[in-house]
């Protein structure tokens, strides 16, 4: 393959982005205005946030709680007796913080709320595009952004947002709970070492990490979603590109709030 023909074929795949780019951009900045003015939406608009709340936080905490007791306990009583041979014992509830509250947490309940919901999202709204529901919302005067999208946006990010707390929490109190049964030794002074350790930079940075992902997902479930045209065997793959997409977007912004902390 000559260099005209690589820089050929990556053009051609470069072009198609570009020229959604902008739809995309504005499918964005009309997801966030109509879910600012959501307060003044009638019930039923009301139901699909609530119904959302449900499927993607109460059905998916027992899920976090466990991944994030687990872990917790993992990186605290493994961690704990490798440093205390190197006489660093203190790091880590550090190395405890960064990775359950800071890092690993919010991606990792990022990654959960997609493999749970992205799809889910995406092939609802699929379904509703090839059966002309969408249509006839339009054709009555209703808005499918403000009805069907943003309570989504809103359900979905919130969602991250509550269930990154309770992953911190449980991931923070986990490894005291099994430390106290195999070693109450370990365990004095646990929450001294925590605190110790915690800022409210920490736990700002790992907020708005869960913000960002759940906005990330919602945006592209429901774009993905809204782009399955009429055939029904679109929405299977409408499903798989809300998933794909939503990891790479979670993976990079994760990047960008991470250079932008390190910045400033």
């Amino acid at each position: 393959m000559t260099m005209h023909d690589f820089t050929g074929k990556i053009g051609r795949a470069i072009l198609p982005l570009l020229e959604e780019f902008p739809y995309v951009l504005g499918y964005i900045g009309r997801t966030v205005s109509s879910s600012f003015a959501f307060v003044r939406r009638e019930k039923a608009a009301r139901k699909i946030l609530i119904m959302q709340l449900l499927f993607t936080f109460i059905e998916a905490l027992p899920i976090a709680v466990v991944l994030s007791a687990a872990l917790g306990s993992a990186i605290f009583i493994i961690g704990y007796q490798f440093l205390l041979s190197l006489g660093q014992a203190a790091l880590v509830y550090k190395i405890l913080l960064v990775v359950v509250v800071q890092e690993f947490g919010p991606v990792l309940v990022a990654f959960i709320v997609t493999a749970r919901s992205a799809t889910a999202i995406a092939t609802e709204l699929g379904t509703m595009v090839t059966s002309h529901q969408v249509e006839s919302y339009v054709s009555i005067g209703v808005d499918p952004i403000d009805y069907l999208v943003a309570p989504r946006f809103l359900g979905v990010t919130l969602s991250v947002m509550l269930l990154g707390l309770y992953f911190s929490f449980c991931g923070i109190l986990g490894p005291y709970v099994v430390a106290k049964l195999i070693n109450p030794t370990i365990a004095s002074g646990y929450f001294t070492g925590l605190l110790g350790d915690f800022s409210l930079r920490m736990a700002f940075a790992s907020i708005l990490k869960c913000m960002i992902f759940g906005m990330v997902i919602s945006i592209i479930a429901t774009y993905y979603g809204f782009n399955v045209e009429r055939s029904s065997t679109e929405i299977p793959v409408a499903g798989i590109q809300a998933v794909s997409k939503s990891f790479v977007g979670i993976i990079v912004s994760d990047v960008l709030v991470v250079a932008v902390s390190l910045i400033f």
